[in-house]
């Protein structure tokens, strides 16, 4: 009911706003034009601001236009469909994205700049990068293949990116700016409400926003409603940007997002194989974020550096969990917990045709983890181990210098190399041993990029990356999802990866395009195995070891054409191959995507109306695992190919309103993405409404 009723509203709202004002709202091609290459340029693969078509390494950029244009729930939402990137949601308000076939603590997440990810940060499908606001995003960057150079431990298959929202204004004037966001969908009654308000001048920038979700249980293709998925959340950040002093520019922030209780859904449905639910009760209960972070830039020659950037940061994490499996009467609630403190400098020079960028980092995680029981019978309380060993460390401390030489006008090259060593402690519950290890690691990288053209260039990039053993890897003592059951292990080594791209970039007023190519091979992968034993309530115990070698390939093809001033059009494909190799046995790679994509097109019908037609779409995917053929979220014949159909038709109401509305799935199709927990919605129709006076 409620859903209707906010739906009202905003109509109501929507058709009261004042008359649209083409000669000062409708933006010129030109400036059009200056907004896509704005939002072309990325500061993730090289550290510095740059264009994603002039660097050699694979980067997908997704910049504010996209995110206006877009309603998402979750960060990954925004990155359906692009190149190289699957996203995975195990349960609704959760979700992790796949870069070129690795996932979680595989693929380094940063949001500005700050590492994510976390010492309980684990090797699969996680819910922590949705514990990020996306009503708070200015941009998503994602590099695509190894970049332990510049970022270190955990940057494998990539690094994810999320940056907010940094107003800044320009004169000695005071000025002042506001957004307010709603976002309604009927596919799960959900609602999406934001605001946020900037004030300030050239100097001094105060900002903040807040945001709440409240989602409803999902309705799929063909009618039936899920159980178990509904959550609520609630976000808030404050920014303060301050020019204190010529060349100098200090910037304090704070985030907080809080999940009160939100299901593990594919724990409590019944799915593949099975009659009956792994558990009969599972709740992340609560997930909460808290992030404090201050920034200092300088910009000045001073001999050693022309920029310099020091940050230092602090992340707190709570993975709170109440969960019983069916058919028992104890449940087990938990309290674990990451405190995560970094401290960062980087430094860049230009010295020629070279320019240096380098620094340092250090950081240092403390978990906390605590469990008892519950006899839902009688009353009765008992401590059980905890899922991580309380009081766990984990630090590291890293040095890197990269250098992007300017060979010729056709030809610039770069290069680098990073030293890495990581400290981690586990205490005493380990058969009575604790873990003390130290694993170090040289990691490094050479590109190029050969322009053919002003608009062409070939680009090749080799990267080694390294994996350091987490908390999570040597100490996890409990229940995981598919029906298995994790004990500890005494001691692992880092994982590698060797990977080599090579491809073409194109770029011009009316076409964009980029077809790569990689290889890649991963050594001693840390891999969750079956050790043949059965806890008392039948699920599989499974332990971490350094057990397999792991080779994978992929094609990733992404396109933008503009014929005209009011078309464009888009497409991407992106396919993936991988073979794992475990004690003289050669299988098809864990949890590999199937041939996936997009396509569509965006016309501008008049200056205040804009059409756009899209699909996303999936092939079969039969090269299952062993391990994905005993997962009950995956289909053991196979996951089914599948394509939607979608469009979004946005109004531009007045200078300072915009309505849109979005319908997916319109066949109503059932589907599944492959490894997801649960069906995606049926047909689904979104209103965003945008109240934004003055310019952002």
């Amino acid at each position: 009911m409620h859903i209707r009723c906010s739906l009202s509203v905003a109509i109501l709202l929507a058709l009261c706003a004042p008359s649209y004002a083409a000669s000062d709202s409708a933006a010129t091609n030109e400036e059009k034009k200056a907004a896509r290459m704005l939002d072309r340029i990325q500061v993730t693969a090289t550290r510095r601001p740059e264009s994603a078509f002039s660097v050699p390494i694979a980067t997908t950029v997704v910049g504010q236009e996209q995110i206006s244009e877009s309603a998402p729930q979750t960060p990954m939402d925004l990155l359906h469909g692009e190149p190289g990137i699957f996203v995975q949601s195990t349960t609704p308000g959760q979700s992790v994205v796949i870069v070129r076939g690795l996932k979680g603590s595989e693929v380094l997440h940063l949001v500005d700049g700050f590492r994510l990810n976390t010492a309980f940060f684990r090797n699969a499908p996680n819910q922590y990068m949705a514990l990020v606001d996306s009503q708070a995003l200015e941009r998503v960057e994602v590099v695509r293949g190894p970049s332990g150079t510049l970022y270190g431990s955990d940057a494998m298959g990539g690094v994810v990116q999320l940056f907010t929202q940094e107003p800044r204004f320009t004169g000695d004037q005071w000025q002042a700016q506001a957004r307010l966001r709603t976002i309604l969908a009927s596919a799960d009654e959900s609602m999406i409400s934001h605001i946020d308000a900037a004030t300030g001048d050239e100097d001094l920038s105060i900002s903040g926003g807040i945001t709440y979700q409240d989602v409803n249980n999902l309705r799929v293709g063909g009618g039936d409603e899920l159980p178990f998925t509904a959550y609520r959340s609630q976000a808030a950040n404050a920014k303060v940007i301050w020019k204190f002093a010529s060349n100098h520019e200090l910037m304090l922030q704070a985030q907080d997002l809080y999940q009160p209780k939100t299901p593990r859904h594919d724990e409590l449905v019944p799915s593949f194989g099975q009659t009956r639910p792994n558990s009969a009760v599972f709740f992340f209960q609560p997930q909460q974020r808290q992030f404090a972070q201050a920034r200092w830039s300088w910009d000045a020659d001073v001999g050693t550096f022309d920029t310099l950037v020091a940050q230092l940061g602090w992340q707190h994490i709570r993975d709170d969990r109440r969960s019983r499996d069916f058919g028992t009467v104890n449940e087990d609630r938990e309290e674990n917990s990451s405190d995560l403190f970094g401290v960062t400098m980087q430094l860049g020079k230009l010295m020629g045709k070279h320019y240096l960028t380098y620094g340092l980092e250090f950081y240092d995680d403390q978990v906390e983890s605590f469990r008892d029981r519950l006899n839902i019978n009688n009353g009765v309380v008992s401590t059980r181990p905890s899922r991580f060993p309380d009081g766990s460390t984990m630090q590291s401390f890293a040095a890197y210098i990269a250098d992007d030489w300017s060979v010729s006008e056709r030809l610039d090259i770069h290069g680098g190399v990073r030293w890495n060593n990581a400290d981690v402690k586990l205490p005493a519950v380990i058969g009575g041993i604790g873990v003390d290890i130290s694993p170090s690691d040289v990691s490094g990288h050479l590109g190029a990029r050969f322009s053919l053209s002003d608009t062409m260039n070939l680009v090749a990039n080799y990267g080694r990356g390294f994996r350091a053993p987490n908390v999570f890897d040597l100490g996890t003592f409990g229940d995981r999802p598919s029906n298995r059951f994790n004990i500890p292990t005494p001691d692992l080594d880092s994982e590698t990866v060797d990977s080599l791209d090579l491809g073409v970039k194109w770029s011009d007023a009316q076409f964009e395009a980029e077809l790569i190519g990689y290889v890649s091979n991963y050594k001693d992968k840390i891999t969750s195995v079956l050790t043949g034993d059965v806890t008392s309530t039948g699920r599989l115990i499974t332990q971490s070891r350094n057990v397999t070698e792991l080779d994978l390939w992929g094609i990733e093809v992404g396109a933008r054409w503009y014929p005209s001033e009011s078309l464009e059009a888009y497409a991407s494909a992106t396919l993936t191959r991988g073979q794992e190799a475990f004690e003289g046995d050669t299988y098809d790679a864990d949890r590999i995507p199937p041939v996936f994509g997009k396509l569509g097109a965006i016309w501008q019908v008049a200056e205040r109306w804009t059409l756009e037609g899209y699909s996303f779409y999936a092939t079969r995917q039969d090269r299952l695992s062993p391990r994905d053929r005993i997962d009950p979220r995956i289909n053991p014949d196979g996951t089914a190919g599948w394509a939607t159909v979608n469009a979004r038709f946005a109004y531009q109401l007045s200078d300072t309103w915009n309505v849109a509305l979005r319908a997916e799935n319109l066949g109503d199709l059932r589907y599944r993405e492959h490894g997801t927990g649960l069906d995606e919605p049926g047909r689904n129709f979104i209103v965003s409404l945008d109240w934004q006076p003055g310019s952002r």
